[in-house]
């Protein structure tokens, strides 16, 4: 199926070469045509191509819902959606749009490709149930109001003065526990007055009974003034509201929405699970929350963010827990860990991710993996920007410029926005950044980022606009950290993946001005970016490897800072007893035994710097050692210890490893368990052994 490209310069706003596009997407020029009203006198163009068979690639994002009308009120339907793309705020708009043709080219290059591949959905189901926490009277007010729309229940954590009528369920205590999202919240509080809400039917005898005046019409007891007269309880004795002696506190109710009015909230995360609001004691903030509560009464998607291959997963072995990145990134509480039969995985529950990507960014192994999109699709929108870019007639180099396509995304066009006002303050995006909209800032990594700037961009800049937690800013920060090191080590350029922070478009203007343009790298690649992290990071490091001005070698491997996915295990050969604890640990098959010899090998290419082989080890003989390794070592077994073996002095057999033999004898000797003929039979393979103790036994032999 052939495309048609539709481009406006919005009424001869932009300036647009469309020669030079057309050359950058490899288009006849019939494919390609330029309007200045597209969406106003010009709307038969987009009619005309709308009529046939083609794709349409229209560049303008501000009259999708125009076109959309449009094109559904044709007689004959669309035989493909409509892809729009934005070129005005993030290249047309700005100081440097003359020179901004061939990033324009390769915005309307990516927008050309395939939708992704669709991935799995969760599913939410909320049928309006909202449970109100918080100081009472707060509380009881905003149910009077959401009691219309919603099913409301109130905690109150203080006291308040109930309603006469019983509209709505009336709890009181401290919440002991809360989990859970949207259609699915467990709530679990202390019963610890006294008076049980629940029963009580707010006569009014217990105040008026009460000769301290400890109750008022929140129909809780205020301890502190009690004297135990129990004036109350006899007051109550027909309802049996009042108990001073209730043993069961506990309480546990099931909620589909939480409204969290505490001062302090009771989620501390920094992104709480959906359908959790927590607007503090701010009224316009409640008013807004209350307002989308309303809303969320339903059955609700969103995409399973994320894949999870538990093979791959360097988080526990042999009851040793080794790598725990997923976990310790993630800002929703979303990861937990698991242990059964000594292994160690971990277990996402999708209803709470939110989809920042932060745990696949983070995991040295690739078990964790991002699906929105996936790497291998987000390769191929990279490379057909570099390659339309490059088609163009570009000089220099482009800058990669990764953003969410929230925060980030509107930051941006606000930018070109005030761009296009000429003024002097702002010139927009420079014509050789090109933005790449992400679901989260956090979502890619290292292979990500090595992998683009292998493919032709000169730089690669990560924007974060305040939105995100700070959990996602210091991974990525540290990310960043390893990624420059390698680059740092094979002599590129210091700042080529860098940083940029931004909460408003003075800001970002500035931080923009960091991004000087550039000459690429190194060669263009042509590997493939895979599903598989750890081979997208490896084709990009033997492909940057290759083209370094600054030469690693076998001698003197390039030396990283902790963390780091890659890396080797040193030895101390003295104390190692070839015990292959180690191999069993390993979850990547990187260090390995030989059933032939006592002899430890390692390939380091498999190596993803867990640390179980370093926890496991009885002797403390292993040490993680983060470097890069030349190609060569790292992709053969190379052996790290190896000994004689032990032959059995009865039959000769090889039965364990002459060093593993001496330390035992020599632990052994002085037990008085083990002395004479028993001490000689340590030296026998178990079969001997056995055979030995029954033709010469002896009192000492221990079984």
């Amino acid at each position: 199926m052939t495309k048609k490209t539709l481009v406006c310069s919005c009424n001869q706003t932009m300036p647009l070469e469309i020669s030079q596009l057309a050359k950058g997407l490899g288009l006849e020029s019939k494919d390609i045509s330029l309007s200045n009203a597209l969406c106003r006198q010009e709307i038969g163009t987009f009619i005309g191509a709308s009529q046939g068979s083609d794709e349409i690639v229209l560049a303008c994002t501000q009259e999708k819902r125009l076109f959309e009308e449009v094109a559904s009120e044709q007689e004959k339907p669309l035989v493909a959606p409509i892809k729009f793309v934005n070129i005005r705020e993030t290249g047309g708009w700005s100081a440097e749009a003359k020179s901004a043709m061939p990033k324009i080219a390769a915005l309307l290059a990516k927008a050309s490709l395939p939708d992704p591949d669709p991935v799995n959905t969760v599913s939410y189901q909320s049928g309006g149930r909202v449970l109100i926490i918080g100081p009472g009277d707060a509380a009881i007010e905003w149910a009077k109001r959401l009691a219309k729309n919603l099913s409301v229940g109130v905690l109150c954590t203080e006291g308040g003065v109930l309603p006469q009528e019983r509209e709505f369920p009336v709890y009181s205590g401290t919440v002991k526990s809360l989990k859970g999202y949207l259609g699915s919240f467990q709530v679990e509080w202390s019963q610890v007055n006294p008076i049980d809400l629940e029963l009580c039917t707010r006569c009014g005898a217990c105040v008026d009974a009460c000769p301290e005046s400890a109750i008022d019409l929140s129909y809780q007891i205020d301890l502190a003034k009690c004297k135990d007269h129990r004036a109350c309880v006899k007051a109550c004795s027909a309802i049996g509201a009042i108990n001073f002696d209730r043993v069961d506190t506990t309480r546990t109710e099931s909620w589909d929405l939480i409204f969290d009015l505490s001062k302090d909230p009771i989620f501390k995360m920094s992104q709480p699970p959906q359908g959790y609001f927590a607007p503090k004691g701010d009224p316009i903030d409640q008013a807004i929350a209350a307002s989308e509560l309303m809303g969320m009464v339903g059955e609700f998607e969103k995409p399973k963010f994320f894949s999870y291959n538990e093979k791959n997963c360097a988080h526990g072995r042999n009851g040793q827990i080794g790598c725990s990145a997923c976990i310790d990134v993630c800002s929703t509480a979303a990861i937990e860990s698991q242990f059964r039969d000594g292994k160690g995985i971990v277990k996402v529950n999708p209803n709470l991710c939110m989809g920042c990507g932060a745990c696949s960014t983070v995991c040295p192994s690739g078990a964790m993996r991002y699906n929105y999109p996936s790497v291998p699709y987000q390769g191929q929108q990279i490379k057909a920007m570099s390659k339309a870019y490059k088609a163009a007639g570009a000089k220099m180099a482009p800058t990669l410029l990764l953003h969410s396509n929230s925060g980030g995304q509107e930051l941006i066009h606000i930018l070109g926005r005030l761009a296009a006002t000429k003024s002097k303050q702002y010139k927009g995006l420079p014509s050789h950044v090109i933005p790449f909209g992400l679901h989260h800032s956090a979502s890619t990594g290292i292979d990500l980022w090595l992998g683009s700037l292998a493919h032709g961009f000169a730089q690669v800049a990560i924007l974060l606009t305040g939105e995100e937690a700070p959990e996602y800013q210091q991974a990525l920060m540290k990310q960043i950290e390893i990624a420059q090191s390698i680059l740092d080590g094979l002599g590129y350029a210091k700042d080529a993946i860098t940083l940029l922070q931004a909460e408003d478009a003075s800001a970002l203007q500035t931080a923009l001005g960091f991004l000087s343009a550039r000459e690429s790298l190194c060669p263009l690649a042509t590997f493939a970016f895979a599903n598989e992290k750890r081979e997208t990071l490896e084709a990009a490091l033997e492909h940057l490897m290759a083209h370094a001005t600054k030469k690693v070698t076998a001698e003197q491997p390039l030396a990283l800072p902790t963390g780091s996915p890659v890396g080797g295990v040193l030895v101390n050969q003295d104390a190692c007893t070839l015990c292959m604890s180690c191999v069993g640990a390993c979850p990547e098959s990187a260090l390995r035994d030989n059933p032939e010899a006592p002899q430890l090998s390692f390939i380091e290419r498999n190596c993803v710097q867990c640390g179980l082989c370093v926890d496991t080890c009885p002797e403390n003989a292993l040490t993680l050692s983060p470097r890069l390794q030349i190609t060569e070592i790292r992709k053969k077994a190379i052996v790290l210890n190896e000994t004689k073996p032990f032959h059995c002095i009865s039959c000769g057999k090889p039965f364990g490893t002459l060093k593993m033999v001496e330390l035992m004898l020599g632990k052994l000797s002085l037990h008085a368990a083990f002395s004479g003929e028993a001490m000689e039979r340590l030296k026998m393979c178990s079969d001997c052994r056995v055979v030995d103790m029954m033709n010469k036994p002896n009192d000492n032999d221990v079984v």
